[in-house]
């Protein structure tokens, strides 16, 4: 017959596996999105210049502090 002590270890070992397993669903759902944004970037690039067009990313040039 199991008493309080070890109903207690079991609670908060369940609470710490919850825990540790919603921490990893949470890293990799924003993973995920980070994943899709830097594609969706890479993919507008791509699509502006198979269109043909010149100025798709540009490049600008550091100001002069004179």
């Amino acid at each position: 017959m199991p008493n309080r002590a070890d109903e207690n270890e079991q609670d908060e070992a369940r609470r710490s596996a919850a825990l540790i397993g919603f921490i990893v669903i949470l890293v990799l759902a924003i993973a995920g999105i980070v994943l899709v944004r830097a594609l969706d970037k890479k993919g507008k690039l791509e699509d502006c210049l198979m269109a043909g067009r010149t100025n798709c990313a540009p490049i600008e040039a550091p100001r002069d502090s004179d």
